[in-house]
């Protein structure tokens, strides 16, 4: 059977899990072990994808929003990220709008690393080969220059299925949410989407 779109998400029978719950069936049922699994996939999978297309940002979003303005020191919005656990923050401009995102990645980034895409280890392998601190390019700074402008952003009635798809295309681990009005009134993270209620994969 051609793999489904959710089947991760799935719990895994075998063989004689179906037979057995054939057998507890009163009666007499017209389908063969294969296809009866194959119908259970199915199932699941439109329920799943059901479930997904139920579940809003609006229902699982953090609406205590930790923020930034543009002009908080690039310190100060390391000491708010670490002081509340956090990987990442939405930037506000002068009227409160949300105008951009900062995550950890932007602080390796500017710290020296090429991509966006190394990690703190590597940071710390290059910081040892230099005699000059990595830090040193950070000194200065403020959160609109080193900030992801425009934000990626969702509303409120979107599916939690599209922020999923979201986090994957822009390899992005949490997306601000705005009301109708453009205003920012929460935020959903990877952690979010994990804790919904939704079967959890074992991956």
């Amino acid at each position: 059977m051609t793999e489904k779109k959710y089947s991760k998400y799935i719990m895994d029978i075998s063989d004689d899990d179906i037979l057995t719950a054939m057998k507890d069936i009163e009666g007499y049922i017209d389908i063969t072990p294969s296809d009866f699994k194959e119908l259970y996939l199915f199932a699941c999978n439109h329920a799943a994808e059901r479930l997904l297309n139920s579940i809003l940002a609006e229902d699982i979003m953090t609406k205590n929003v930790i923020s930034v303005e543009r002009s908080t020191p690039l310190r100060e919005v390391a000491e708010v990220m670490s002081l509340h656990g956090i990987s990442g923050v939405p930037v506000t401009g002068d009227q409160g709008e949300l105008i951009g995102v900062i995550s950890e990645k932007d602080f390796l980034f500017l710290s020296g690393q090429k991509t966006k895409g190394s990690s703190f280890m590597e940071v710390i392998a290059q910081g040892l080969g230099n005699t000059e601190c990595i830090t040193v390019p950070l000194y200065g700074k403020t959160a609109e220059n080193i900030m992801a402008s425009p934000a990626i952003t969702v509303g409120e009635t979107t599916p939690v299925s599209d922020i999923m798809a979201l986090f994957t295309a822009e390899n992005i681990n949490r997306v601000p949410v705005l009301s109708q009005e453009g205003n920012l009134v929460g935020i959903v993270s990877r952690t979010d989407v994990i804790r919904s209620p939704f079967p959890k994969s074992k991956e």
